[in-house]
């Protein structure tokens, strides 16, 4: 019979004894989350024990915590891969920090490296290889941290990087004419401004970030809960996914462009063909409507957004639970994930539905309804 949220709450500080599936625990009840993850203190100390959320997806991953018989083919599959999301977990993760975790995903294999066990004969036996094949795409989100972490504690030095908080920025500046945001972005918020991840990613998002701040030791504990190897295989997953979307999105003023170009004589009569000649570098007039299409975009976005003293658009924070309604004043919030304390949003309302939180679609559809204002009739997206 479960066990229901007050009975629990009740026993908070008391000696309990836990029977579940994986076996019996003892110890002392230090924490209860909402969703009745379970903190206790042990005679080995704090062990954490996160429930899973109750539509949790299922993936399939690889835990590589020795050398024996999934190691070396794990790294086999990675040197023949083009693209690569590489995930590091730990505490404080830089040159002063400790990794635990590496993950790194492919569109058809996830691997969880444990650090901890594995130690610095990882990237020895040939995780820095990879990490260092120029050859290989690597997707990281704020690669700063991590890449400083390789460096200093393991001589790896992190390169051919497709950043996506650099993406996502660049992104920003082409939706709005040029314009940048005065704040970057997580990777959570990336997610969900690209991919429009389902709702069960909230849940175990906010269960490892809950565990992180409570008990920063999780992640050098053995072993370590299933539900969390679970929300860092599908950390690593959604973060290959969405290179894809920014790449898509990024592309997408070059992609109509080119489409303009191929229309540009095919279409017409081609009469005027025969006075033109071949190496005329005039500037077509398909590369300078651009410039009218980025002077339509800045003046949306200064109506979309307020501006601050040096001239940064306010990008409000997104709110991860409350995705749906992009009009919402709730959707501004403090991100205690990567956000600076200071770097807080204040709370404002906008007439028009947030830029950011529609850009997906608005790169496909922006472009057209602007350039409508210019060209009548167009192929422009």
């Amino acid at each position: 019979m479960a066990i229901s949220s007050p009975r629990l709450g009740a026993a908070l500080g008391r000696p309990v004894r836990l029977t579940v599936r994986s076996g019996a625990f003892e110890g002392v009840l230090q924490h209860l989350s909402p969703d009745r993850s379970l903190l206790l203190r042990t005679g080995r100390g704090r062990r954490w024990y996160p429930s899973a959320p109750e539509e949790e997806e299922k993936i399939e991953y690889t835990v590589i915590d020795c050398f024996q018989q999934k190691f070396g083919p794990a790294v086999l599959h990675l040197k023949q891969q083009r693209v690569v999301s590489v995930v590091g977990e730990g505490v404080n993760l830089c040159r002063h920090g400790k990794l635990s975790w590496l993950q790194i995903a492919t569109k058809s294999h996830i691997f969880l490296f444990d650090i901890f066990l594995l130690g610095p004969q990882a990237f020895k036996n040939g995780l820095q290889m990879v990490l260092e094949d120029k050859n290989i795409l690597k997707v990281i989100h704020d690669c700063r941290w991590i890449s400083d972490c390789l460096f200093h504690q393991y001589s790896v030095l992190l390169c051919n990087v497709f950043d996506t908080q650099v993406a996502d920025v660049l992104q920003f500046s082409m939706a709005t004419g040029g314009y940048f945001p005065h704040r970057i972005c997580t990777l959570q918020e990336c997610l969900m401004q690209h991919l429009k991840i389902p709702s069960k990613w909230d849940a175990l998002v906010k269960c490892r970030q809950e565990v992180a701040s409570e008990n920063p030791d999780i992640w050098f504990l053995r072993p370590f809960p299933p539900s969390l190897l679970q929300a860092l295989a599908l950390k690593a997953m959604y973060l290959l996914l969405v290179h894809s979307s920014l790449m898509d999105n990024l592309m997408s003023d070059l992609t109509a462009v080119v489409n303009d170009y191929l229309n540009a004589y095919r279409n017409g009569s081609g009469d005027h063909l025969r006075s033109t000649k071949p190496t005329c570098m005039k500037l077509p007039k398909e590369l300078r409507q651009l410039a009218g299409v980025q002077k339509l975009r800045r003046e949306k976005a200064v109506k979309d957004y307020r501006m601050n003293e040096d001239g940064l658009l306010i990008r409000p924070a997104v709110k991860i639970n409350e995705r749906s309604d992009a009009q919402k004043d709730a959707a501004h919030r403090d991100d205690g994930d990567c956000l600076p304390p200071n770097e807080a949003v204040s709370q404002t309302s906008f007439n028009n539905q947030d830029l950011l939180c529609q850009e997906k679609n608005e790169n496909q559809n922006q472009v057209a309804s602007l350039w409508e204002n210019l060209k009548p009739a167009s192929n422009w997206l």
